[in-house]
């Protein structure tokens, strides 16, 4: 496995007109490992990965994968399989149908639909409509068309949103097995807890770098928390407060 890394932000700054979503992100996403991209809403972890994946231009700096700028990557789409919100699906589709138009895009035999089907445990109901799916089967769903083309990196944003506890749980055994793959796994969350038990290094996110590196580091002792040093490092927010750009 190569050493270079698979994910590399360097001085990225994001505004928005006069807002600042996020400022001078400078790190390193090492190859084969999960690792989380954490924050609070509103920190920046969306438009991180908006910047990342060519769909929002940096007002400075730069993030690439695997050396190159996403939109200059060759076979990116195939290399790099993403989940977010905003993808969208296909007006009536089922999670069968909708899976096939992504393969039928990406040039992949329509065997490969069945395989991802059972990975994420949607075999028994890839014939419903998608606008019948729950949140957590929708993101199953995601998690699928992300597999498609057996990409090196996955890149999520807020997978385990809407699953419930056996969702999760199985989540996070997934992600574990794509890494002793050898693939490497960029997710975004704010589930704390959930992260502790998954991720293997950390980058904690308030708009700018508070942390990154490995989550032993940040929480060397048995009994430490990843929610205390998350809230030792962003600091208290304020209860009510909304904010954009996520």
């Amino acid at each position: 496995m190569s050493s270079a890394p698979a994910i590399e932000f360097q001085s990225l700054t994001k505004e928005f007109g006069t807002v600042r979503a996020v400022e001078e992100l400078s790190f390193q996403v090492r190859p084969g490992r999960v690792t989380g991209l954490l924050g609070r809403n509103g920190a920046g972890k969306t438009t991180s990965l908006r910047v990342l994946l060519g769909l929002a231009r940096p007002t400075s700096g730069s993030a690439t994968v695997f050396g190159h700028r996403y939109q200059d990557l060759p076979r990116a789409a195939h290399r790099i399989g993403v989940s977010m919100d905003g993808l969208g699906w296909t007006p009536g589709a089922t999670g069968r149908r909708e899976l096939r138009i992504w393969a039928s895009t990406l040039g992949l035999p329509t065997s490969r639909v069945d395989q991802v089907l059972e990975r994420v445990g949607l075999t028994d109901s890839a014939d419903r409509r998608v606008k019948g799916y729950s949140t957590g089967m929708r993101q199953r769903l995601a998690l699928a068309t992300a597999l498609l083309a057996d990409p090196e990196l996955l890149v999520l944003d807020e997978p385990a949103n809407g699953l419930d506890p056996d969702g999760i749980r199985w989540l996070r055994t997934t992600l574990r097995s794509l890494a002793e793959e050898g693939r490497t796994v960029l997710l975004s969350s704010h589930l704390l807890a959930e992260v502790e038990q998954t991720v293997d290094d950390v980058v904690v996110l308030e708009r700018t770098l508070r942390y990154a590196g490995p989550l032993s580091e940040l929480i060397p002792r048995q009994n430490d928390r990843l929610e205390d040093r998350f809230f030792d490092l962003v600091g208290a927010g304020t209860v009510g407060k909304e904010q954009s750009h996520a």
